[in-house]
């Protein structure tokens, strides 16, 4: 499998930003960050997110950096700028594995939703990488559920293969990319033999709710997707077909998630929040396995999670040899009382999914409550 020189995110400097004064990310194919709410697991996403939005409106290259849009909305300069800075810039730098890299720095506007460029621009090249590129999907926490009828756009789906921040776009995805192939073998399901997108999505769609079937039914007159879902058992037919809305939510809500990683090939860059959103404990752990044979086929993948049964797929991953543990990076960010930034711990896992430190806070409630009961 060959899979393009350079793609992938090394590291990412976050300067000033939100809850960060100085913070390094080193990130690998797979980068799981974890902890409290309010402790900046969203604001590493967000500062790629914001650079990539600002991009695409034409504004990064050498005007600034744009703070709304339509991947991401933060308000204007005060509600990103560090509380504690010591100057008035605040920016990012990245670092790609060809040894490419980006910095850019912003001058502090305290109304301004477009804060100015305040350092040289980048070289071109970095532009081709593909947080820029269309070899990428961010999924945010507020994705959509079920509907009666969901939104086509040839312009989004068609030309540019993404899915919406939201996920609405993923049925009219299915409806036009459904037949064809998945980009590796290694993202196919054990029993799923077809490498079909749509066949794919419905063996792994199959740990969430067994037997699912998805038909994505095109009224390109309205513009209009009705996803449509039957169960099965065996090879036979063992329902009707009914609406997403008359479907438990968890399915619809997750659609996007199982799509977006799938439908990605090699040097791809795929951000979500919260994959574990509305999934009983076993879909969660499959979720998990799935980010982890992504990410060990080429794509780089970017996870926020709260949960301990993604982590716990993660692992059980890299024990059966799927993910490399070198691949993995963990984070954990906590803020202690009385503090404006945050602390980054970074737990390392062996081959066997063993993990080498549990800070305080980091997975460990199941254990808590289990000592109290006992």
């Amino acid at each position: 499998m060959t899979v393009p020189v350079g793609t992938m995110v090394r590291a990412l400097r976050i300067l000033n930003f939100k809850c960060f004064e100085d913070q390094l990310f080193e990130f690998g194919p797979l980068t799981l960050l974890s902890g409290l709410n309010g402790t900046g697991k969203s604001s590493v996403l967000q500062s790629l997110v914001l650079l990539r939005q600002s991009y695409q409106q034409s504004l990064l290259q050498t005007v600034g950096l744009s703070l709304n849009g339509d991947l991401i909305q933060l308000g204007i300069g005060q509600d990103v700028f560090y509380e504690g800075a010591a100057s008035d810039e605040f920016g990012f730098d990245l670092d790609f594995e060809d040894q490419l890299a980006g910095s850019w720095r912003f001058s502090y506007d305290r109304a301004a939703d477009v804060v100015r460029l305040a350092s040289d621009p980048v070289p071109g090249r970095v532009y081709d990488k593909s947080l820029f590129g269309d070899d990428f999907q961010y999924l945010s926490a507020e994705r959509i559920g079920p509907r009666s009828t969901f939104p086509m756009s040839d312009y989004l789906v068609r030309e540019h293969r993404q899915l919406g921040v939201r996920g609405k776009y993923t049925a009219h995805f299915l409806n036009l990319f459904g037949a064809q192939r998945i980009a590796s073998a290694v993202l196919a399901h054990p029993r799923e033999k077809a490498l079909t997108l749509i066949r794919q999505v419905e063996a792994w769609m199959g740990e969430i709710s067994p037997g699912v079937r998805i038909d994505p039914i095109a009224y390109p007159e309205m513009d209009l997707v009705n996803l449509q879902y039957s169960f099965v058992m065996g090879d036979q037919l063992a329902s009707n077909r009914y609406q997403s809305v008359n479907v438990g939510f968890g399915i619809t809500y997750t659609l996007p998630v199982v799509v977006a990683l799938l439908a990605s090939s090699p040097g791809a860059l795929v951000l979500l929040e919260n994959p574990e959103a509305h999934l009983h404990p076993q879909g969660q752990v499959r979720m998990g396995e799935l980010v982890a044979r992504a990410a060990s086929c080429g794509i780089q993948v970017v996870v926020e999670s709260h949960s301990d049964h993604i982590l716990n797929g993660v692992r059980i991953a890299v024990r059966k040899g799927i993910l490399a543990p070198e691949q993995l990076r963990l984070y954990f960010l906590e803020r202690k009382s009385g503090q404006i930034s945050s602390q980054v711990i970074s737990p390392r896992v062996d081959q066997n999914g063993r993990i080498d430190q549990w800070p305080d806070g980091f997975f460990d409630e199941w254990e808590k409550s289990l000592e109290e009961l006992l």
